[in-house]
C-alpha cells in the first residue's frame, strides 16, 4: 500500500472501530428509563468518524476493495448513531432505538472482509483473548478452505434461511462444537450472527444463525421451525466435522423461548440449551419429555432489569427445570435489561466444553 493510503487507514480505523464499540455498548446497556444516561456514557464517537470520512475520497483504484469495505461500514455506523441522536432529541421512541441499532450488524458485516488488517482482526476477537499470540497467529495465517462467513437464502427480508461462520483455522481432522443461535422476535439470523461471531472466532466453534420461517419463532400453532433447524443441522453436518456431543441451541428473547420449545422435545438432537432473556410457561415443563429433561445441561441467563419478561419468570423456570432433573446453571445479571449480553458467551462456551469432558 502507498504511504498515503496507509495514513488514511490509520486515521479512519480508530474512530470507526470506536463508533462500532460504542453502538455495541448502547445495544448491551439499553434500558428504556436509562436511555439518556447510556447515551451520555457512550459519548459522541460518530463526530470523529464523520470528520475523517472524506479521507477515503481519492484513493488509487487498486485499493478500491479496501475503500469499498470501509465506506460500506462507515455508512451504517453513522446511520445508527443518527437514529439514536434523533430519539435523544425527542424524535422517536423505543422502536426507533431498536431500528437504529439494526445498523450495527450491517456495519460489522461490511467490515469483516478487512480482517487482513490487524486492527480489524483484533476488533473481531473476544476482548479477553486479544493478547493471545497463538490465536493471533492462527487468524493471521491464510484461511483454510470452507471457512469464513456463509449465507444460505438469508438475504434481508427473507425467512427460513441461515447465516453461519466457520473459523478460518478450521480443519476437518477433528470435531468442532456447534452453536445454533436463534434471533429475537422480528429479527433475523444474518444480524444475530454478530452477537456470537467474536466468540466463535476466538474460541473455536462453528456458528449457525437461522432465521425463523415466520415473523418470529413458532411459539404457537404448527411448529414449522424445528424441521427447518433439523434440515439446517443436517446440511451443516454433511460439509463440516461437528462434535455430536457439543450441539448447543441458544437464543435471545423469542429465540430463547423457542430453544425451550424445540430443545425440550424428546426428539431434539441438541445436547445443550442456553436460553437468554426468554420466557417459560410452567406447562412447558409438564409437557416436556421427562427422560429428555433428566440430566439435560441447561444454562439460563436473564437480566434483573428485564422489562419484557420479568426476572421472576426466569427464577421460577430455574426451580421448575431443576425439580424436573435438568442439570441447570442460572446467571442473573444485575445491570441487564432485555438485551443480549455478549459477555456471557465466554462462560457458555466454557460450560459447553466442560460438560463434554465430564
Amino acid at each position: 500500500m502507498s504511504e498515503a493510503v496507509v495514513d488514511d487507514i490509520v486515521a479512519v480505523l480508530p474512530p470507526l472501530l470506536q463508533t462500532l464499540e460504542s453502538l455495541s455498548f448502547v445495544a448491551r446497556n439499553l434500558n428504556p428509563p436509562d436511555f439518556d444516561r447510556v447515551m451520555q456514557i457512550a459519548g459522541e464517537p460518530e463526530e470523529a468518524l464523520q470528520a475523517v470520512r472524506p479521507r477515503l475520497a481519492a484513493w488509487p483504484e487498486k485499493f478500491a476493495h479496501v475503500k469499498t469495505a470501509l465506506e460500506a461500514a462507515i455508512e451504517p455506523a453513522l446511520s445508527g448513531y443518527a437514529g439514536l441522536r434523533a430519539v435523544q432529541n425527542g424524535d422517536g421512541d423505543l422502536v426507533s432505538v431498536f431500528r437504529a441499532l439494526r445498523y450495527l450488524p450491517r456495519a460489522q458485516e461490511a467490515l469483516y472482509p478487512l480482517t487482513e488488517l490487524p486492527p480489524v482482526s483484533g476488533f473481531f476477537i473476544a476482548p479477553d483473548l486479544r493478547e493471545d499470540t497463538e490465536l493471533q497467529a492462527k487468524l493471521a495465517a491464510k484461511p483454510n478452505a470452507d471457512t469464513g462467513i456463509f449465507h444460505e437464502r438469508n438475504e434481508p427480508g427473507s425467512r427460513g434461511g441461515f447465516s453461519m461462520y466457520v473459523p478460518e483455522y478450521y480443519t476437518p481432522d477433528r470435531t468442532w462444537p456447534l452453536v445454533m443461535a436463534l434471533h429475537g422476535g422480528s429479527g433475523n439470523g444474518r444480524g444475530f450472527l454478530w452477537s456470537w461471531l467474536r466468540d466463535a472466532r476466538s474460541r473455536g466453534a462453528i456458528l449457525v444463525a437461522p432465521t425463523a420461517t415466520g415473523q418470529t419463532w413458532a411459539l404457537m400453532g404448527e411448529d414449522t421451525d424445528t424441521p427447518n433447524l433439523n434440515r439446517i443441522l443436517d446440511q451443516v453436518r454433511t460439509r463440516w466435522t461437528i462434535d455430536e456431543t457439543r450441539l448447543l441451541l441458544t437464543g435471545m428473547s423469542d429465540g430463547g423461548t423457542f430453544s425451550y420449545v424445540s430443545g425440550l422435545d424428546g426428539a431434539s438432537r441438541f445436547t445443550h440449551l442456553a436460553p437468554v432473556a426468554a420466557t417459560f410457561h410452567p406447562l412447558m415443563a409438564e409437557m416436556a419429555d421427562a427422560e429428555r429433561l433428566r440430566g439435560l445441561p441447561i444454562f439460563i441467563t436473564h437480566g434483573r432489569l428485564d422489562w419484557m419478561f420479568p426476572v421472576q419468570t426466569a427464577r421460577q423456570t430455574q426451580g421448575l427445570l431443576s425439580a424436573a432433573g435438568a442439570k441447570l446453571i442460572y446467571r442473573e445479571i444485575d445491570d441487564l435489561s432485555h438485551t443480549y449480553p455478549r459477555e456471557i458467551n465466554a462462560e457458555i462456551m466454557q460450560w459447553l466444553n466442560d460438560e463434554q469432558e465430564r
